[in-house]
């Protein structure tokens, strides 16, 4: 039995947080439409949300920067004679936005660099005469400019070049009505699915199917399908009971799911959002409170469960920000706009770092603006990738800059110089016969010191003096002068003491006269830490005892002044309690009327009523009442 360690991922560990408060969009009449979609729409520079409107249909454009309570009354985009079903932001422009309707038609809309100062009713450009009922998603291509796709509820498939406003295909090969169409990575391909249960992989420049599977999922709920980076397709839907799975698939093979996962028992239909720079795939439900996040690979389980991020609030549709739009700064990796009924609440993912650098693991190159073909290309049958840029550009002011190794130019601290080689013996007759040089004197050894007996050989010194200052510290020559004039004069003693030795060898036994005692060595100076330890110390007993006669000092006041009070409060000579004043009687003349007084106040209070009626009324005139 072989162990499975972990997964190498850098991406296990995702994080979402909801932003502050102070981040939200408040005061915003969120549309309450039961059509599939996601309502939202976010690019790095605006943020649109379909609204809630009678007799029309509009939606609300923001500038990303302007959070808080959005104006009772503010500027619309209403140009739509029905309810707006969805709206999507070109990838090439910040400031064009296409949207489509229940009135059949879609429109492309220019907003203002600095956002709406007043409401827009005529579009840029109207899609129209083709759909005959409401066009419920569009798609714009990835990589060539002025191209959308539509889908509506009378089965059909539009490719539109929105310069010229004209019609470029119309795929009609669906039996019923569709739920969704996405493109792939470079757009050669699409993809959708059908209220048939039927999931098609299509040419959109013929219309022809490539591939299709019949009963993707075998649930009678809507069905989701986005194309991922290296060509598969992810799906989510139901089962026949209805429990909701994700699968992928094979788009040239659709035979069989590559894998296929139950999520949950939910009724809320599923809406995937695709990440191609770093193969995630977030999924988030309507009316769910939750996102749930996954991994892309080529190893099996081939679709690999991170976390989710949970809130208290159901979410009334979901807006993705592109790569562009992300802080680099604070290493997130999406952004995600929830709607609720009245507001609408920023959520960021990011993925934790020590470092403060740029992470360029994190950030590989993604969608620029620049379109790779234009539209005519895309016709005549061009195929490219989109152009893709870095986000370290984006953050070039910002971010600090990427190190550049510069040439040396100083000198190598390796090169060091070489030893001459030894000299080859001379040839040269007439330099070997000249007279060799005189050798230098040697020079002569310096003086031999004297050392002073060993430590162990001399007595203990005494307790060494503590020393207040260096000034009466000996110098290092005169102590040690005094050493060999001790050592001199130990010497002396020596032969002095075997001289007599030999005499009394001489002369007879005789008893060894005492030995003279030794002189002492003086005790070395100390160093100067072991004064300043000295000081502290002794200061620190000062101090100590000072604190200690204080306070038996304060104690000893405290028991006289106590026992002062105390004697104070035994006698009663001394010691009389404070009488309260009574307190005065009222006086009352005996010529008071009562009944005068009983009838003015009843006067006053019928005034007062008075007055509290004529309140009321102008609270109801001008409807300031609770």
């Amino acid at each position: 039995m072989s162990f499975r360690g972990l997964r190498t991922s850098k991406f296990r560990h995702v994080f979402g947080t909801a932003m502050r408060k102070d981040s939200h969009y408040e005061g915003i009449r969120v549309t309450r439409n039961s059509w599939d979609s996601t309502f939202c729409a976010v690019n790095p520079k605006f943020l649109a949300i379909v609204t809630e409107a009678a007799g029309g249909g509009c939606f609300l454009v923001l500038p990303i920067e302007k959070a808080g309570r959005v104006p009772n009354n503010p500027p619309m985009v209403a140009g739509h004679r029905a309810a707006v079903l969805d709206i999507q932001w070109s990838p090439f422009d910040d400031t064009i936005i296409a949207s489509c309707s229940e009135d059949m038609t879609i429109k492309v809309w220019v907003i203002p660099e600095k956002g709406l100062e007043e409401s827009i009713t005529e579009p840029e450009a109207s899609l129209e005469s083709v759909h005959q009922r409401r066009v419920g998603f569009i798609a714009w291509h990835p990589s060539a400019h002025n191209i959308l796709m539509s889908a509506g509820s009378d089965n059909f498939v539009v490719i539109w070049n929105v310069g010229t406003e004209e019609p470029l295909s119309l795929i009609e090969c669906h039996t019923d009505i569709l739920w969704s169409c996405g493109w792939n990575f470079n757009g050669t391909r699409i993809v959708t699915t059908c209220k048939d249960k039927t999931l098609r992989v299509i040419d959109p420049r013929t219309g022809d199917v490539i591939s299709e599977r019949k009963k993707a999922h075998d649930g009678a709920k809507p069905q989701r399908a986005v194309y991922l980076k290296d060509g598969r397709v992810f799906t989510t839907g139901f089962s026949r009971m209805s429990e909701r799975q994700y699968a992928l698939w094979d788009d040239n093979n659709l035979s069989e799911p590559i894998t296929l996962e139950e999520i949950d028992t939910s009724n809320g239909v599923i809406f995937p959002f695709y990440d191609p720079d770093n193969n995630m795939v977030y999924l988030g439900g309507k009316g769910d409170s939750n996102i749930r996040y996954y991994e892309v690979t080529e190893q099996s389980p081939y679709v690999h469960y991170i976390d989710r991020f949970d809130t208290s609030d159901p979410q009334r549709g979901l807006g993705f920000m592109p790569k562009r739009g992300v802080n680099a700064l604070q290493n997130e990796i999406a952004r995600f706009y929830k709607l609720h009924p009245n507001k609408c609440e920023p959520i960021s993912f990011t993925v934790p770092r020590k470092s403060e650098l740029f992470q360029e693991d994190l950030y590989p190159d993604t969608a620029s603006q620049v379109p790779a073909l234009s539209a005519d290309e895309w016709i005549e049958g061009k195929n490219a990738d989109p152009n893709l840029m870095s986000i370290r550009d984006e953050f070039a002011s910002v971010l600090p800059a990427k190190p550049k190794l510069a040439g040396l130019k100083k000198p190598n601290a390796l090169n060091r110089p070489k030893l001459a080689p030894s000299k080859p013996t001379s040839t040269n007759s007439v330099r070997d016969s000249a007279p060799p040089k005189p050798a230098p004197e040697p020079t002569p050894p310096p003086p031999k010191v004297e050392r002073s007996p060993p430590a162990r050989e001399r007595e203990r010194s005494p307790p060494r003096e503590v020393h207040r200052g260096s000034g009466d510290r000996t110098s290092v020559a005169a102590t040690a002068q005094k050493l060999q004039q001790q050592h001199n004069a130990y010497e002396r003693q020596e032969v002095h003491a075997r001289e007599e030795e030999k005499v009394e060898e001489g002369a007879g036994a005789k008893d060894p006269p005492p030995e003279p005692p030794k002189p002492e060595p003086e005790p070395e100076p100390e160093p100067a830490a072991h004064y300043a330890r000295q000081r502290l110390y002794e200061d620190e007993r000062a101090r100590q005892q000072l604190y200690e006669e204080e306070r038996i000092a304060r104690a000893r006041e405290n028991a006289r002044a106590q026992e002062k009070r105390r004697s104070r409060y035994d006698n009663p000579d001394l010691y009389q309690p404070r009488q309260q004043p009574a307190a005065p009687q009222p006086q009352i003349p005996p010529d008071f009327d009562f009944q005068e007084l009983l009838e003015e106040v009843k006067g006053l209070r019928a005034l007062v009523r008075q007055h509290e009626r004529r309140i009321m009324n102008l609270e109801d005139a001008l409807g300031i009442g609770d």
